[in-house]
This record gives C-alpha cells, structure tokens and sequence, in this order.
C-alpha cells in the first residue's frame, strides 16, 4: 500500500487554522490519501486573536471583529456552524479628533474616502478651503503614470493634504498601524487606483460601484453593523476550529530549520523532533522564514518587508467613573493632534455583550510608526500615558478596576511601496526551487482576518492539487 502524502503547516495563526480546516474537508470530501500536521511555536493557536473572561467581562487582547463585506470569514462561520452565535456591532456615532477637539466622524464616506458632496460640505473636519480642494477630484485628469505610489501621495494628489491628514490617514493608518505615506496603493488600496483610471474620478468611481441606498430606515429598522464578532468574543472561531483539528494540531512545536530533499522538506523542530513533508505551508510570519530556510539565500529578500509594533490597552471602569461618557462607539486620532494614542473604542458601547451593567470598557492603541519605543515601555507606563490622554477628552475619575496591556513587538507587516516587487520574486523563486512550499499569511497579499481565511483556503485547495 502506497503511503499517504504528508502536509505540514507552520504556524497556528488563523491563516494556518484556516490552511489546516479546509485541507481536512478536502481530504474527507474527495478522500485524498494525506496525513495534515499543523505546529504552533506558542502555546497556543489563534495567533493575534485572543479572547479573555475577566470579572465578567469579555477582553479582546487582539482583533475584536470581522468585516461583512468581506465574504470569507462569514463563509467559513457558516461551515462550522456557529453563525447562531455571531453579533452585531452597534451602529453609533464615531468620532475624529483634530487638534485636540472631537468632531463627529463625517458620513458618505468609503474607508474614510469621501463618496458623497453633501456630506463632505457640511464637515466639521475640514475648512471650507479643505473641502473644495476635495472637490477637485471630480475634475481632475487622471494619472498617466501607472508606477506603484504612496497611497497617501496618492490621496494627496486627488483630495488635498487636509483632508488626507484630518480624514483618511487617521482610519487607514490605524487600520494598517503604518504610515499611509509609505503604504503602496497597488498593494492595499489598488481600487482606488482603478476607480480613478476607469471613472476619472475617486469620487465618481465610489458614486458608481457603491450608490447610497434609497432606502428610507424607518425607526423600527434596527442598523445592523459592519463588523460582527460572537457572543463570547473572536475565540469562538477559534475553538471551533481547533474543536475540527484537534489531532492535527501539535503546540509548543517551533521551526528551526527546514531542509529541502529530493523527495520533499524535512523539518527540524525546538524539541529535537524532525517532521517529513511532502508539502509545506508556511504561514508563520515572514520575519521568521528566512532563517528557517538558511540556504536559501533569495529568502533574504523578505527582510525588506518591515514590521511595526503596537500595543493595545483595555481599561475596566465603573460607569460612573466616566464624567463625559459620549454617545459612540469611539474616536480617532488625528496626527495634528498632540496625542500618543492612535485611536479609543468604548467597547462598552459598541459590543454591549462585552460589558456588565453599570460598567465600562475603553480601549486605546499606542504604537505610531514614529513613535515604536512606547511598546517596549513598562505596563504601568503605558496605561499611565493613556490614561493621561483620555482625561483630556473625557474626564475620568480615578484608577481602572483594571488595565491589560497586549504588545505585538514587530508583528505588523508593512506593506510599502515596492511590496508586489518583493512578493513576485520571492514567490517566483520558491516556484523554481522549492516545489511544495507554499507561502502564505499576512504579510503577502492582506493582512486582515477574512484577508488571512481566503489564504487558508487558498493555500488547502494549491496542497491538494499538489498531491492528487
């Protein structure tokens, strides 16, 4: 009898938990003779999505949502049947704060993007100058240059430098933790680049492909979020998918050195074990790759990618505690502003089912791209600096019940100009010289969580044309 081909995947995060789910399904579906191994340096999968229980309250250490309109992620939630316990974040008004005062976060607007003339007109978070150099964008030819660009060299051309820095910086940088002035276009946003090429226009592209609803919402219509979590937070995707891949998943097991042999990649672990594989998938972070693959000097061309570091905060309040407690979900922070935070979601209010009665729960982001050190800070200073912060916009009153504090030391991948450029040739390498090496995960091709689910899959289906 012909032994079975066997796949191992590096790395535990959600994109190697996704890898490991929809190979397995494959395996049982078609009946491919493989054995799937997964190993997790840590102890424990999951990767950045952490949900702790603490005085009856639910903590995100990591991300606390998935995005709808991104499909993949719903997808897989409905595979493992536990779309009953998915929730909706609540739909209120989010906040801008530019120098020092907090405006109401302007509507008609994609990704911070303006899409709509009114609703730009009537902003508070730009001067009337701002918004007609916004406008612009309506009547300004389009780029003849199609080179990859800064997104926000980009972003400056067509709407202007007030309202990139006061409107679109502050929520593209923060989801991203990067610097929106680096962040190449064709690697993150390259639909705004091909609204402008197809439309003339970023707005007018937006005006086209995302018309506003004419629907009129009567009060009785509850708004439904973009974002959906699950009623014990993000860990539910988790262990439901550990609960799928329990045999498969092997803990405390990291990568040393992989070794490329004539009939596949032997793999020496931390604890001495060496694992035999037919294919490999590497979703582990890209800092971490070429050393395992240290005879393979075009792997080095991966160092070039840059990873930030950032930091979250959780604060625990009674509500009392909170004297200007504002009517939304949180606020971002502009760079005019004086501020070493980046950005404060209430929790408490955008995820009711996070939070007990007549409590409150902030949490606040440290880690600019030009302001790293903050990270490495102790944790009492950190919440210290933040808490300073807060109290210039909400005025609390005395200590946290408590405060955790979760660093992510160079685990933001960067995507600069020149990111394609990197990826295609080291990808076109490991085509010609590493067959049955797929690489894979957040730092390649989107870094957000249905971004890295899409991967998984991706990377299942290639492992298993690889072997039938």
């Amino acid at each position: 009898m012909t032994p079975n081909k066997k796949v191992v995947i590096v790395g535990g995060g959600i994109t190697g938990l996704s890898a490991a789910y929809y190979l397995h399904k494959e395996k049982q579906e078609q009946e491919i003779p493989i054995d799937i191994t997964l190993v997790e340096a840590s102890d424990r999968v999951g990767g950045r999505i952490h949900t702790v229980k603490r005085d009856g309250f639910t903590i995100e250490k990591g991300p606390d949502s998935l995005l709808s309109r991104k499909p993949a992620a719903m997808e897989l939630v409905e595979s493992l049947n536990i779309k009953g316990k998915v929730v909706r974040n609540s739909t209120l008004q989010s906040y801008i704060l530019v120098k020092n005062k907090l405006h109401k976060m302007p509507k008609g607007a994609y990704m911070g993007v303006p899409k709509e003339i009114k609703p730009l007109l009537n902003s508070k978070v730009i001067t009337t100058r701002g918004k007609l150099r916004a406008l612009m964008d309506l009547v300004m030819p389009k780029s003849k240059d199609t080179e990859d660009q800064s997104l926000g060299s980009f972003m400056r051309r067509r709407f202007g430098d007030e309202l990139v820095d006061n409107q679109i910086d502050p929520l593209l940088s923060g989801i991203h933790s990067g610097d929106i002035d680096q962040m190449s276009l064709k690697a993150i946003y390259p639909i705004f680049e091909k609204m402008e090429q197809e439309y003339g226009s970023v707005m007018r592209g937006l005006q086209q492909t995302m018309p506003v609803s004419k629907k009129k919402k009567t009060s009785k219509q509850p708004s439904v979020g973009m974002f959906y979590s699950f009623e014990d937070g993000l860990q539910t995707l988790v262990e439901a998918l550990s609960n799928h891949l329990n045999d498969i998943i092997k803990c405390n097991r990291a990568v040393d050195h992989i070794e490329k042999k004539e009939d596949g990649y032997h793999l020496l672990l931390n604890n001495g074990e060496v694992l035999f594989a037919d294919v490999v998938i590497m979703t582990a972070p890209h800092t971490n790759v070429p050393e395992m693959l240290s005879k393979h000097e075009p792997m080095k061309q991966l160092n070039k990618i840059p990873a930030t570091s950032t930091a979250n905060v959780i604060l625990a309040f009674d509500a009392k505690q909170i004297k200007r407690d504002l009517d939304g979900t949180g606020f971002l922070v502009t760079r005019n502003s004086d501020y070493r935070i980046t950005a404060c979601t209430w929790t408490h209010r955008k995820w009711a089912n996070t939070t007990p009665d007549g409590k409150a729960l902030l949490r606040c982001y440290v880690g600019k791209p030009d302001d790293q050190n903050i990270v490495d800070l102790t944790d009492e200073e950190i919440t210290a600096i933040v808490l300073k912060d807060l109290n210039k916009v909400m005025k609390i009153k005395g200590e946290p019940l408590f405060h955790e504090v979760t660093r992510f030391k160079n685990a933001r991948p960067q995507y600069h100009v020149g990111h394609l450029e990197i990826v295609h040739e080291v990808r076109h390498y490991v085509d010609h010289y590493l067959p049955g090496f797929i690489l894979t995960g957040s730092s390649y091709d989107g870094t957000g969580i249905p971004d890295c689910i899409e991967h998984g899959k991706y990377s299942a289906h290639q492992a298993s044309n690889l072997i039938k």
